[in-house]
């Protein structure tokens, strides 16, 4: 990357997802935008639209692309990178609810063992796993719009984890308490090839409020 340059990295996260059931849906196919979830990303087009985007990668995930696709109509010179490696966090009880019914994995002994750590996570993928190929895809994105900005579109656990590395803080956190809310943005900021700051906003916030919080499911 060339000195003396400032190249912005959005991470995205996707809208709100059509899951009548509550299921931890993680990287299982066939879950896709609601209704409310493709009005979240038409706003995230149309707040984005202008920007000096030259870059885009997306999570190869249906309701990564399906936000993708109104952003990407903004720049249509632009081709879209699918990239595994911003992919949903691997997570063992994926198909599962998270609520008080017989099924659910947090009533059903048989799941128990996958809550011993939560520090770690042993319910699915390491924290310093999904940093480290969040962090490579975020550099590959500023190499590529180098002195422009560029757009990736994922989901909150990787965005999140991906912000708590940049920021030099520790994996390990309370769900509840992740900034990162559907059809977020968080800007990672490049001077002189290296990361100086992050940026947060919330271009479909008008849309959050009576939403049901889903910050603990990984698939959200």
């Amino acid at each position: 990357m060339s000195e003396q340059t400032k190249t912005l990295v959005h991470l995205v996260r996707h809208g709100l997802v059509e899951n009548p059931t509550g299921v931890l849906y993680g990287r299982l196919p066939g879950f896709h935008l609601s209704e409310v979830g493709r009005q979240m990303a038409g706003k995230v087009a149309e707040y984005t639209k202008g920007w000096d985007v030259t870059h885009l990668r997306c999570s190869p995930l249906e309701r990564a692309q399906e936000t993708m696709a109104p952003i990407a109509a903004n720049f249509p010179e632009v081709a879209v990178v699918t990239d595994g490696r911003v992919i949903e966090a691997e997570n063992y009880l994926q198909g599962h609810r998270f609520d008080r019914s017989k099924n659910s994995a947090f009533t059903n002994p048989r799941h128990w063992l996958y809550f011993r750590n939560p520090l770690k996570p042993t319910w699915g993928e390491p924290y310093a796993e999904i940093a480290t190929r969040m962090r490579a895809a975020i550099h590959d994105a500023a190499e590529a719009a180098d002195g422009h900005e560029a757009l990736i579109v994922s989901h909150q656990l990787p965005i999140w984890i991906a912000r708590l590395d940049v920021e030099g803080r520790r994996f390990a956190h309370d769900p509840r308490k992740r900034e990162c809310s559907l059809a977020s943005i968080t800007t990672v900021i490049f001077r002189d090839g290296r990361i100086t700051g992050i940026e947060y906003r919330e271009p479909a916030g008008s849309l959050l409020p009576g939403v049901k919080s889903k910050k603990f499911v990984a698939g959200a």
